[in-house]
């Protein structure tokens, strides 16, 4: 378990983190979501023991970081998966950490057929690709097979392979009751992975609750409605509450109805609809509605800038990550 009590960061004027309380519990995947800046790597840190908090305090397994005499078996972390010894092997890495907390050579050789590492085990980490520089990360954090897994972005470069098998594995890890606390930007795969959900914006928790609860309660209903008569139908359901788009010509998309009264507006009134879809809530719309107004730097779009606190002065070229494997030095 992980409990953060009014845990706050201050570099100087800027504040990082200001004054966070949450627990993430054991036995469910908690994702944690944010914007760019917004204090998730600060908090995993000071988790950690990186960082010293400005104030308040955060507790692992009962306890600060640093008083655990046995770290590895008690937490797992991967905030940054070059952390590793260029010129070693990957086994060598693996071995040494173990070797510093008394874990046996066999463990290591499990963590490396877990993670899919046996291929380029005896391979420098430093010819690694980001994929597999990530995979080491991961065998770096569940070789203590640790209570409380940290996992700071680490699907960030893996194939779709890796990242169906990191979705199954923290999954696996939240079914034997430990305590998964995770960061991603793949909204879609967050979808998918997480139970529960912590979102920071600037510094300050803006939502703590189930996925479920947060994706619901950020999402007006909205239907699909089929019919030739969408002027007719689109007056009859205009009202307080309601917003109606055209997505095509015989097609509207209706927020702030459900199917049930638009089906009888429709019948009361002799239009005939021959689609009637409920359109499903999505957590990549639930996250913008929450930091839409948490966001630091918004990017251009077409046709002019975005609003928000700042605007940048020109789109972002970004780089493909690397694909997975090994890459020859």
């Amino acid at each position: 378990m992980i409990e953060a009590t009014d845990l706050a960061k201050h570099y100087g004027p800027k504040t990082a983190v200001g004054g966070v309380t949450f627990t993430v519990k054991p036995g469910m995947v908690t994702g944690f979501l944010g914007p760019n800046g917004a204090g998730k790597s600060t908090t995993m840190r000071m988790i950690m023991g990186l960082d010293k908090p400005s104030a308040g305090s955060v507790l692992v397994n009962g306890k600060r970081y640093a008083e655990h005499k046995d770290p590895l078996h008690q937490v797992g972390a991967l905030l940054d998966a070059k952390a590793v010894h260029t010129s070693r092997s990957a086994q060598n890495h693996l071995r040494a950490m173990a070797a510093t907390h008394n874990i046996p050579a066999q463990r290591v050789n499990e963590v490396i057929e877990m993670t899919g590492l046996a291929g380029v085990a005896k391979k420098k980490a430093g010819g690694f690709s980001l994929g597999m520089g990530q995979r080491l990360g991961i065998a770096n954090a569940l070789l203590g097979d640790p209570q409380t897994l940290i996992l700071d972005e680490p699907v960030n470069g893996l194939d779709p392979e890796g990242v169906q098998w990191v979705r199954n594995l923290v999954r696996y890890l939240a079914g034997q009751g430990k305590t998964v606390f995770l960061s991603s930007h793949l909204m879609s795969e967050m979808a998918q992975t997480a139970d529960h959900l912590i979102v920071i914006g600037r510094g300050r928790i803006i939502a703590d609750a189930p996925m479920a609860e947060i994706i619901a309660g950020n999402q007006q209903a909205r239907c699909r409605v089929r019919t030739a008569a969408v002027s007719e139908l689109s007056r009859l359901l205009a009202g307080q509450g309601v917003t109606i788009s055209h997505t095509d010509n015989e097609t509207l998309e209706v927020a702030g109805l459900d199917t049930r009264a638009i089906a009888d507006v429709a019948l009361r009134n002799g239009v005939l609809v021959y689609e009637l879809t409920p359109i499903s809530a999505s957590l990549e719309e639930a996250y913008f509605n929450l930091t839409k107004d948490e966001v630091e730097y918004h990017s251009l779009v077409e046709g002019g800038a975005s609003h928000g606190a700042h605007t940048a002065s020109a789109p972002t070229t970004e780089t493909p990550a690397p694909s997975e494997g090994y890459v020859a030095k």
